[in-house]
């Protein structure tokens, strides 16, 4: 699938859970439209190893992306119910209690799908059943979505491999300070660093601290 960057973030509306107990019908990423930034992140499955240790360390961050304006919305290939369980879950017990963001069920793998992320595919065997070729969860894909509606930043990691919430916060600071003051972010910039301009001979020059 060619890259999202650049384009509108595919549009759905699916049930979701939301604060943790509250499950809703026509959840939507389209409620942020024009006022929040998103960090719309994909995890495999419920129930499983890897997983919550991403979900609870995005709830620990969730104050940090709040005070940035920007909404935390994971999702997977489990139903609403499997979600609503695993957030009644103790900690202690592999569960993900005490998780207030949203959690989208992509139960029909659409929305994996439509970002880029399923990690199998699905075509009719020669007797003409539908069969997966892969495995029918999301990779771990993580995109930062504009207020415009916008993808500017994905990463999509292999099932094993755990990501880290503080470089998306990171690439938020990046995005925010381009958009405050025009530079560009250098190779391991950091918010308080210095930032890079674009002169009119084309030459990037280093700019003092903001």
């Amino acid at each position: 699938m060619r890259s999202l960057i650049g384009k509108q973030a595919p549009k759905f509306s699916a049930a979701a859970v939301v604060n943790g107990h509250e499950i809703v019908d026509n959840f939507s990423l389209e409620q942020y439209k024009g006022n929040k930034y998103v960090v719309f992140f994909f995890y495999p499955m419920d129930f499983t190893f890897v997983c919550p240790t991403e979900l609870h360390a995005f709830q620990e961050k969730l104050a940090e992306f709040e005070k940035r304006n920007v909404a935390v919305v994971g999702c997977s290939v489990d139903s609403q119910h499997s979600h609503f369980a695993w957030l009644n879950t103790p900690k202690n017990q592999g569960g993900i209690q005490g998780v207030t963001y949203p959690i989208v069920a992509d139960l029909s793998k659409s929305i994996s799908e439509s970002f880029g992320v399923l990690a199998g595919s699905y075509a009719p065997d020669e007797n003409g059943n539908w069969v997966c070729e892969g495995t029918p969860v999301a990779y771990r894909g993580l995109f930062l979505i504009d207020k415009e509606g916008v993808v500017r930043h994905s990463v999509i990691n292999d099932l094993p491999l755990g990501r880290s919430v503080d470089e998306a916060i990171r690439v938020v600071d990046a995005l925010q300070h381009f958009e405050e003051f025009g530079e560009v972010c250098p190779a391991n910039w950091s918010k308080g660093k210095d930032a890079l301009k674009a002169t009119e001979d084309g030459v990037a020059s280093y700019l003092s601290k903001h």
